[in-house]
């Protein structure tokens, strides 16, 4: 058991590296192709909708996969199969229907999720929308198919597929730059089009791959009746529903978002590579800090061991700001090297990097707040008190509404400004840091009624020592690394990015421990 375990972990770890690896290349051949323009700005709001239905649908770990995994584990192959076949069916005539109505209503969508894009932009968004529709029926079958593989132990396929749209769009902007090699007064990159279709051929080749896979493994079947197995479909309905409703919450802060940025040129562009910097970090810290720390939690609780899960939580808090306060730190001193060596090149030129920049730093602001909310949601869904976090994401939304209009220093269409203050779309990632400060000061506090005390006070303190070092470390890094201007080779901004990078963590490793609020070591003795 230990082995299988094993195996599929480093499965499912390898195919996921390959898929992060491509999504990684797939962004910076777009920032090479399209910059910080009209084309990719329209795109990302074009993608909001089929987006959300890929992540939320069709996506791993999504609603419809954990349900599908839930219920055809313990079916036979016959039986799995002729539910998954009946539920891909139905699940996918009613998603036709709605790309149907999307496709005839791309251009209100479009003007109710951008009220305030150019009509140029919003002419390419709603061009875009439409070819990507065919994305949203096909998202149903794609989600039930990797709940189908992984109910059957088929771990690589669904960890690798998300990689085949990442490897089309790059394939489509490679074969447009060999077209254009010879005349390059023309560049078809300003085809409108470009980046839905490679979207929509990806989507359909990882349909193709998927369907047959399945059929291979005998899980397609047509039976001439679609009554049969009904419980078990009622079963995957009611699991999708709430597990929809709860993850998509957390989307509608991205509508909210990309509504108030339509009022600026490049800012969707801007905001996507932006997070795209910050998510991989993020995703790394999250994985290995938090995802250890909700078993011991739902195990310390099955015990009824309260001052176990305090305990617990309050190391995995220091943990987490230790780490995130350092990554805050490192991205504000070298925001210049890491934008400028990931995309400044062709079509990313220093006004596009100079936008990025600045959105890379009010990102890196926000980091701690973003994953001590993570921590702090996960332990109340650990512990079985789901309520008041969920209740929270609805104060949340109210709040990203208010703060967004308050900062962006922008009228909204038959509004005026909201405040006199104008930070542009800066104010946008400034609100959701807000906000997310706001909502870890509930959590936090409300832990204390379900008897986790936590030593706020105490923390606080270690919180701002700390800060205290990542500031220190940042300005003397940032001094000392300032003479890079003479470097002008993308090798030279690599190795100066590499000793600055070691550097930064040795400073903070040493300044962390002299305040006393490091309790990592290097050479830990077993205990056992």
């Amino acid at each position: 058991m230990h082995s299988f375990l094993k195996n599929n972990v480093l499965t499912i770890s390898f195919g996921t590296s390959l898929s992060k690896l491509a999504g990684c290349i797939r962004q910076i051949f777009i920032a090479a192709a399209f910059g910080v323009g009209v084309t990719y700005d329209a795109f990302n709001y074009a993608y909001i909708i089929p987006g959300f239905l890929l992540v939320i649908i069709g996506g791993i770990n999504g609603p419809l996969h954990n349900a599908v995994v839930t219920v055809l584990t313990p079916l036979n192959k016959k039986n799995g199969g002729i539910v998954l076949t009946q539920l891909s069916i139905k699940i996918s005539i009613l998603l036709l229907g709605l790309a149907i109505v999307i496709y005839l209503n791309s251009s209100s969508f479009i003007e109710l999720l951008a009220p305030n894009l150019s009509y140029e932009a919003k002419s390419i968004a709603t061009y875009q929308l439409r070819i990507l529709t065919p994305c949203i029926p096909l998202s149903g079958f794609i989600g039930l198919s990797f709940g189908a593989l992984n109910s059957r132990r088929k771990f690589f396929l669904s960890s690798i597929s998300p990689s085949i749209t990442s490897v089309t769009t790059i394939i489509f902007i490679l074969f447009s730059w060999i077209l254009n090699q010879e005349n390059s007064s023309s560049n078809s990159l300003t085809y409108t089009g470009l980046l839905a279709f490679a979207t929509l051929s990806g989507t359909l080749i990882q349909f193709v791959v998927q369907i047959w896979e399945i059929n291979k493994i005998g899980l397609l079947r047509l039976e001439p009746t679609l009554q049969k197995f009904k419980d078990e479909q009622r079963r995957i309905l009611k699991l999708i529903i709430p597990a929809s409703i709860s993850s998509g919450l957390s989307q509608i802060n991205v509508f909210i978002d990309m509504f108030f940025a339509s009022s600026f040129q490049g800012a969707a562009s801007g905001l996507a590579y932006g997070n795209f910097l910050i998510q991989a970090p993020l995703g790394i810290l999250s994985n290995s800090l938090i995802l250890p720390l909700l078993p011991k939690f739902s195990k310390l609780r099955s015990q009824e061991n309260t001052k176990g899960i305090q305990k617990k939580l309050i190391s995995g808090i220091e943990y987490c700001f230790l780490t995130t306060i350092f990554l805050t730190g490192f991205f504000i001193t070298f925001n210049n090297q890491i934008v400028e060596l990931v995309f400044q090149r062709r079509a990313f030129d220093y006004l596009a990097a100079l936008k990025v920049k600045n959105i890379l730093i009010a990102y890196a602001v926000g980091i701690p707040f973003y994953l001590y909310r993570d921590l702090l949601v996960r332990t109340y869904y650990s512990i079985e008190k789901t309520k008041f976090p969920f209740r929270l994401s609805f104060a949340g939304i109210i709040f990203n509404v208010f703060f967004d209009w308050f900062l962006i220093g922008a009228p909204i269409k038959n509004f005026g400004n909201l405040s006199p203050y104008n930070f542009g779309v800066v104010g946008i990632i400034l609100s959701s840091v807000i906000v997310n400060f706001i909502v870890c000061i509930f959590l936090s506090f409300n832990l204390s009624n379900e008897d986790i005390n936590l030593p706020n006070l105490e923390l606080l303190r270690k919180i701002t020592l700390m800060f205290l070092a990542s500031f220190l470390d940042s300005t003397i890094c940032f001094n000392f690394f300032k003479t890079r201007n003479n470097l002008n080779s993308n090798f030279g901004e690599f190795l100066l990015l590499i000793f600055g990078s070691l550097t930064f963590f040795v400073i903070y490793f040493l300044l962390t421990k002299c305040l006393k609020v490091n309790k990592f070591k290097i050479h830990q003795k077993s205990s056992s």
